[in-house]
C-alpha cells in the first residue's frame, strides 16, 4: 500500500466541546525504520508510539521538544520517540529478533513510561525541562496513553492507534471542560462512533474522509494539516564531545587495540568511525571553528543497522 504524506490535522466538534486530532505518517515513518529489521510486534508498537507522540506534540500550547520512553523488563526492553515543535520525529526500539505478538505487559513486562518535555520559554529562548515517570498501565499502547493523558491533562481522552511497515496512524478525542454540561451524552456518543474505526481505515483514509465516515451527523471543523517529518541528521560534534569526555588515554588505548573507534548512534541508526588522526585532532588544542571543521572532515559516518 502506498502511504500518504506525513501530516497531522486537528478538528473540533462545534456543538459538543470535544476536540480531536488525526495523524498519518507515511514517508517519515518509512525513513525512521529504514535499515532496521524490527519484528512485526515491535514495529507496530514503535509506529503507534510515533503516532501518539505526534498527536500530543501537535497539541502542546507552548513550543518544545517532547520525548516518550517506555522501558521494561520484557523482550521489548525499550521504545523511544522524540518530537520537536516543528513536528520532526525520531525514534527507535530495542527488542529481540524473534518476537511473538502480545499485549503491552507481555512485550514490555513490568516497566514505566517516562515523559521528558523541554519547553521553550518566551524570554531569552531558554529551555525549561520537565520530566515525569508513571507505571505502564494498559493492555495496549492506546490504553497506556489514555491513562497517562487522563491523569496529566485532567481531560477524558480516547486514542485509536495503528501501524504497518508502510504507515503509522492515530486518532485522538478529548472532552474539554464543560463538555458534559453542554451535551450530557455527547462524549459517550462520540466514543461509540469512533470505536467503529478499523485499522485499515486509520492507515488508509485521509482526515476528512475518516471524520465523515465516523461522525456523519456531527458539525466538525477541521483545521489545516501540518507536515510531519523524520529528522535525525548526523551529529559529529556530539560524538566528539562524548569522546573527549571519555578522555585521551582511553581513546588512544582503543585505537592501539582496534585501529579505529566506532560509535553507533542507536536512535538515529548512524555509525561513526574515527581513525587515529581523527582521534588525535580531538585532543589537539585549536580554536573551536577549525577543530570542528577538521574533525568533521576526518570522521566518516556510515549508515548502520540496529538490533
Amino acid at each position: 500500500m502506498h502511504a500518504q504524506p506525513s501530516r497531522v490535522r486537528s478538528f473540533l466538534f462545534e456543538q459538543l466541546d470535544i476536540r480531536g486530532a488525526w495523524v498519518q505518517l507515511g514517508s517519515a515513518w518509512r525513513e525512521m525504520t529504514a535499515g532496521r529489521d524490527y519484528p512485526q510486534p515491535a514495529l507496530e508498537l514503535l509506529g503507534q508510539l510515533a503516532a501518539v507522540t505526534t498527536l500530543i506534540t501537535a497539541n502542546l500550547k507552548q513550543t518544545g521538544r517532547l520525548t516518550f520512553q517506555l522501558r521494561g523488563a520484557g523482550e521489548v526492553s525499550l521504545l523511544v520517540m522524540d518530537c520537536d515543535e516543528q513536528l520532526r520525529l525520531r525514534g527507535m526500539a530495542r527488542t529481540i529478533p524473534d518476537l511473538a505478538a502480545g499485549s503491552v505487559p507481555a512485550l514490555l513486562g513490568d516497566g514505566a513510561l517516562t515523559l521528558t518535555l523541554d519547553l521553550t520559554l518566551d524570554t531569552a529562548d531558554m529551555r525549561q525541562p520537565y520530566q515525569s515517570h508513571v507505571p505502564l498501565q494498559g493492555e495496549t499502547l492506546a490504553a497506556v496513553f489514555e491513562h497517562y493523558l487522563a491523569q496529566s491533562e485532567q481531560l477524558p481522552t480516547r486514542l485509536w492507534l495503528a501501524a504497518s511497515r508502510e504507515t503509522a496512524a492515530g486518532l485522538l478525542l478529548q472532552a474539554l471542560p464543560g463538555a458534559a454540561a453542554r451535551d450530557a451524552d455527547g462524549w459517550n456518543r462520540m466514543q461509540i462512533l469512533a470505536d467503529t474505526v478499523q485499522a485499515d481505515e486509520l492507515l488508509g483514509l485521509g482526515a476528512i474522509k475518516l471524520i465523515e465516515r465516523l461522525f456523519p451527523e456531527e458539525d466538525v471543523r477541521v483545521f489545516d494539516p501540518r507536515p510531519v517529518s523524520y529528522h535525525c541528521p548526523y551529529d559529529a560534534a556530539k560524538i566528539h564531545s562524548m569522546l573527549r569526555g571519555v578522555g585521551q588515554a582511553e581513546c588512544e588505548a582503543i585505537i592501539a587495540e582496534q585501529g579505529e573507534i566506532r560509535v553507533h548512534d542507536d536512535i538515529c541508526n548512524h555509525e561513526y568511525v574515527l581513525d587515529a588522526a581523527a582521534v588525535a585532532a580531538l585532543f589537539t588544542p585549536k580554536d573551536a571553528a577549525s577543530l570542528h571543521a577538521e574533525a568533521n572532515g576526518k570522521a566518516s559516518a556510515v549508515k548502520g543497522t540496529s538490533k
